[in-house]
């Protein structure tokens, strides 16, 4: 996996060095710009729960599954609770909760995210899961001083620490074991 990394290297850095990262943990990403990408974000999140969702039905070990189980919970606890926090602190109107205009980013990734789910392939599944999850844990875990602001705190917190890392660790180990 970590050849796999390095050869999208100068992609990855980009991502994670990205100016909206740069502004989230210094706390002065505007209301407006944040809106719009926890907006589009949310859009994916159903189709993340398919995919987790798909993992867990095609996963061939139960600890897997479990693994996967817990991960969803708390997905529909925490990382939405977030969301509909946020949403409710930055005006986003139920429309655009739910059905908005998506970017042409965000539709290509849902559609990419319903074809793996689509293919049954436990592999597959993988294979997008490690890719979003790493890079949201790599621009998660810098070591700077945190914002004050709960929407920005909060989304950091969801992506960083000894359980994000452990579920990152998890798609790892398990992409490694079943994609030689």
């Amino acid at each position: 996996m970590a050849r796999l990394r390095e050869s999208a290297a100068q992609d990855w850095d980009a991502a994670v060095d990205h100016r909206f990262v740069q502004e989230l943990f210094a706390g002065t990403v505007e209301d407006e710009v944040l809106r719009g990408y926890l907006v589009q974000d949310y859009q994916f999140f159903d189709t993340f729960l398919s995919m987790l969702g798909g993992c867990m039905a095609h996963a061939d070990q139960v600890p897997a599954k479990l693994r996967f189980a817990r991960q969803l919970g708390m997905l529909a606890a925490d990382e939405d609770g977030y969301f509909q926090h946020s949403f409710d602190e930055l005006g986003v109107p139920k429309s655009d909760r739910t059905n908005p205009e998506l970017t042409d980013t965000t539709a290509a990734f849902r559609q990419a995210m319903s074809e793996a789910t689509a293919s049954q392939s436990y592999p597959h599944l993988l294979v997008l899961l490690v890719i979003a999850e790493w890079l949201y844990l790599d621009w998660g875990e810098r070591e700077v001083k945190m914002p004050r602001r709960y929407v920005h705190t909060e989304w950091i917190e969801l992506h960083r620490g000894q359980d994000f890392r452990a579920w990152v660790q998890f798609l790892v180990d398990e992409l490694e074991r079943v994609f030689p």
